[in-house]
């Protein structure tokens, strides 16, 4: 931000000078800031990575420490990198990356020299599992976007690690949309351990002169009748499931246009039957899961375009075909209905109205009123394809998308992500296709135009897409609505939700506001960041916490701050299950349901053998082992610690983070070659869920007999975990088939199979193993062991066996009927037809896939 003589700066020892411009209403909220955990409410464009800064720079000049940013995606982290550099006098190596492009190691030794570390989410939560870092001496953490502090996000797991662990904590949440209504607010400064809420509107003095108006148009459309036709025969199919579902009693309504509240009670009331082991509980959420597909599917032709839900239903038809396929896939593309309106959208050779409107009013903004730039938000990743492709025909533009790639469509590196914001910058094209990745937080360049593609249901994301205009001039936002549609509904829900929000806000902003008088002084004090007195402002710096805490809770914070300390105590929920259990006040702990002295040392007698081979395969992994198993943990002291070792793979579970919270264990994250879970130098746990132990009997890269077998060949004590229930009714599969290959892991294997309720009862059972392993058997966690290397054999049967999904029974099938690779692969429909299991379209699919042309 280059100086000027009319614009004051902020002067701070820790601030580059002449940078900050000095905006009363960032001081203020600074100020606050500062003496407590606050949730920050600032309109988009407004600067709330400053009022953080701001906090950063007098928490690390008065307290010390380090300082830790959160941001939700990798192009978010690097642009507030970028920031704080050029805004501090902190040198540069001390202000850090973390996200995934850093090797762990690397981050491990980073940590410890640096004094800001500006990160993902899930890097810092993956650390924090695998006890790479410790969050004690980390005395401010900003989460931006803080609105997604629910549920299972990585935001909620930081926050209780950190009131927990942290000396001397201070919370800095930042959104301009913090939630929908006063509980969704409140759930968000429950997850963070928040106290206190600021809110600047546009509506206040102090911060109008930075804003200015944004019109938003809605832009009605009227849909062809070939689109309504693909809808009308999807939405029969449709109301035919839900008459099953009807039946079932768990809904009283068959339109097809349910709400989604309906369709998420429908599903808890199955859960329901499911959980009381009724067959027709496993039957209607395969029902519910067809009604899903084909909602998805109505609100893409809708909504979208034709041409995304062409490519919806083909990979509906590649899902079927696969192997293990559920019955709601296979039962959806075998539905007549559902096929005639696949032709229909194969045939659909128009154009969607929504493309149309989309290229005039492009015309409109940079041809006849000479705009420069337009963003395009869509929810489809398909249909921001196909309108960059559509749109290309008459203007400069590019598409921006997530990182992931699917089928049929590749996502975007960061480094592509970044090159593209920079050329969009610099004015290199006009127009920016773009999926929700670019909603938050990105320092977009102004636009002209932001154009819906078509509402959205929240009001948080409504908010965050509008902030892309009217941050320096005058701004316009059209969004497309598709008349007697999903839009409509989504267009009047996000209307409801966002004026709700809004309510709330000004609701808590009064709050606020009477507070004001209550406050310590120093908390409005300018002089805390004028730099006219550093011992002053270091005074005022270092009361942080308590007074400012306190005098929130007095004037009415009570519910937030009561929940905030519910949210920081769960740390230690494990430990008191843990010291229930083992209470000897009369009843049984542990070690009472365990083997007697006599009968352990029976089995050590026994285990002579097996702990010899254990032996022998720690010596031949050699000293690399060896080190990786006596990797320190991060501010663990206590040699006794019982220790679980992960696999980083597990980490898509609860059940980690759930282990990682007990402070009678420790967790380290290592990627295993065998195993999900290492528990002592004996005893390692593969777990599956039940579909995950499904899918390894009916393919996929390696057979549940393979790990297995990778399994007993490196420890003594393998274990099997089963975890969830409807083994038997999930899939298409036989029962004998599964008792069966359950039947092998016992006893061909000598494997021990254990059933599991949930990931809770998993991480229970695991705690459970590994502190009789650690603890009363003294036993050590040493990780060894690799897959076995595949024999020429078995690569063939892999290379033919992924030909369509066809798997590996019908694999070997055909080496053996061919001989070679190269015959199965060169052998016409009729040769292949004549072997033993494979059918017509078992052997349509295999020329399909050999002979197809790539594309």
């Amino acid at each position: 931000m280059p100086a000027s003589e009319d614009v004051a700066y902020v002067d701070h020892p820790l601030l580059a000078p002449s940078f900050i411009e000095r905006r009363l209403y960032q001081i203020r909220l600074a100020g606050t800031a500062r003496n407590g955990h606050t949730l920050v409410c600032l309109p988009t464009g407004l600067g709330k990575t400053t009022v953080s800064l701001l906090v950063t720079a007098q928490r690390l000049h008065d307290v010390g420490g380090k300082s830790l940013f959160l941001a939700p995606t990798k192009p978010l982290v690097q642009q507030h990198a970028d920031f704080y550099r050029e805004a501090l006098t902190v040198p540069d190596d001390e202000i850090v990356v973390f996200t995934g492009d850093v090797r762990p190691d690397d981050r491990a030794a980073l940590w410890q020299e640096a004094q800001i570390v500006i990160a993902t989410p899930q890097v810092i939560e993956n650390d924090l599992i695998g006890n790479r870092i410790s969050l004690r001496d980390v005395t401010h953490l900003t989460f931006d976007e803080c609105h997604r502090a629910s549920g299972d996000y990585a935001y909620v797991y930081i926050a209780e690690r950190y009131h927990a662990d942290a000396e001397n904590p201070l919370v800095t949440g930042m959104s301009a949309s913090p939630g929908g209504d006063e509980e969704a607010i409140l759930e968000v400064c429950e997850n963070l351990g928040i106290v206190d809420v600021e809110v600047m509107t546009e509506e206040d003095a102090d911060v109008s002169e930075y804003t200015h108006d944004t019109d938003v148009e809605w832009n009605r459309i009227q849909l062809p009748d070939e689109i309504l036709e693909i809808r009308d025969a999807l939405n029969e199919v449709i109301t035919d499931r839900l008459e099953k579902l009807k039946q079932l009693g768990v809904t009283k309504s068959t339109k097809p246009d349910i709400s989604q509240k309906k369709l998420n009670r429908m599903r808890a009331e199955l859960q329901r039957l499911m959980n009381a082991d009724k067959s027709e509980g496993y039957k209607g959420m395969s029902t519910h899961a067809e009604v899903m597909k084909l909602r998805r599917a109505v609100e893409l032709v809708e909504t979208q375009s034709v041409e995304s839900v062409r490519r919806y239903f083909e990979r509906q038809r590649n899902a079927a075909r696969s192997s293990g396929a559920s019955k709601a896939s296979q039962r959806l593309v075998a539905e007549p209905k559902v096929r005639e309106a696949m032709r229909k959208a194969e045939s659909f050779d128009g154009l969607h109205p929504k493309f149309r409107k989309t290229r005039i009013l492009l015309a409109e903004t940079l041809g006849i009123q000479d705009g420069e730039r337009v963003i395009v938000f869509t929810e489809s990743r398909d249909t921001a394809e196909a309108l960059t492709e559509f749109l290309s025909e008459s203007f400069s533009v590019r598409r921006f998308v997530g990182q992931g790639d699917r089928e049929g469509s590749d996502g975007m590196t960061q480094n592509e992500q970044q090159e593209t914001l920079d050329k969009f910058r610099n004015g290199e094209f006009e127009v920016l296709v773009s999926t929700s990745v670019a909603e938050e937080g990105l320092d977009v360049p102004e636009v002209d135009l932001v154009l819906f593609f078509e509402p959205v249901p929240t009001a948080i994301r409504s908010i965050q897409r509008k902030g892309r205009t009217g941050r320096q001039a005058d701004g316009r936002v059209v969004v497309l609505l598709a008349e007697d549609t999903r839009d409509e509904a989504y267009f009047w829900i996000s209307r409801r939700r966002e004026k709700t929000m809004q309510n709330e806000l000004r609701d808590l902003k009064g709050a606020a506001d009477d507070l004001e008088a209550e406050l310590d002084p120093s908390q409005r004090d300018l002089s805390a960041f004028a730099g006219d007195d550093g011992s002053s402002a270091g005074d005022a710096g270092s009361s942080t916490g308590n007074e400012g805490v306190d005098a929130a809770a007095e004037g009415g914070a009570n519910e937030a701050s009561d929940t905030g300390s519910d949210a920081a105590s769960t740390a230690t929920n494990g430990e008191t299950a843990t010291a229930a259990a083992t209470d000897s006040e009369g009843q049984s702990g542990l070690a009472d349901f365990g083997p007697s002295d006599e009968e352990l040392a029976r089995a050590d007698e026994g285990d002579d053998g097996n702990d010899s081979d254990g032996d022998e395969t720690d010596d031949s992994d050699g000293d690399e082992t060896d080190d990786s198993a006596t990797v320190a943990a991060a501010g663990t002291d206590d040699e006794d610690t019982v220790e679980i070792v992960v696999d980083q793979r597990e980490l898509d579970s609860n059940i980690a983070r759930t282990l990682s919270k007990r402070e009678d264990l420790t967790t380290r994250l290592e990627t295993l070659a065998v195993g999900d879970y290492v528990l002592s130098d004996r005893v390692a746990v593969e777990r599956k869920s039940v579909s995950d132990f499904l899918d390894t009997l009916t393919g996929g890269d390696r057979s549940i007999f393979e790990q297995i077998a990778d399994l007993t060949r490196h420890y003594a004590r393998p274990l099997l975990v089963i975890e969830g229930r409807g083994l038997y009714e999930e899939r298409n599969i036989h029962p004998g088939a599964i008792r069966g290959a359950l039947s092998s892991v016992a006893v061909d294997f000598n494997v021990s199979v254990l059933f599991t309720e949930d990931e809770d009862d998993t991480a229970e059972l695991l705690a459970t193993i590994a502190t009789r392993e650690q603890t009363d058997r003294e036993r050590t966690v040493s990780v060894h062991g690799g897959k076995s290397a595949k024999t020429l054999d078995e690569q063939q049967e892999y290379v033919v066996s992924a030909i369509a999904d066809i798997g590996p029974v019908t694999a070997r099938t055909l080496l053996e009927a061919f001989g070679s690779v190269e015959a199965v692969m060169t052998a016409n429909e009729d040769d292949l037809k004549e072997v033993r299991g494979v059918g017509q379209v078992t052997a349509e699919r295999i020329r399909e896939v050999v002979g197809s042309e790539y594309r």
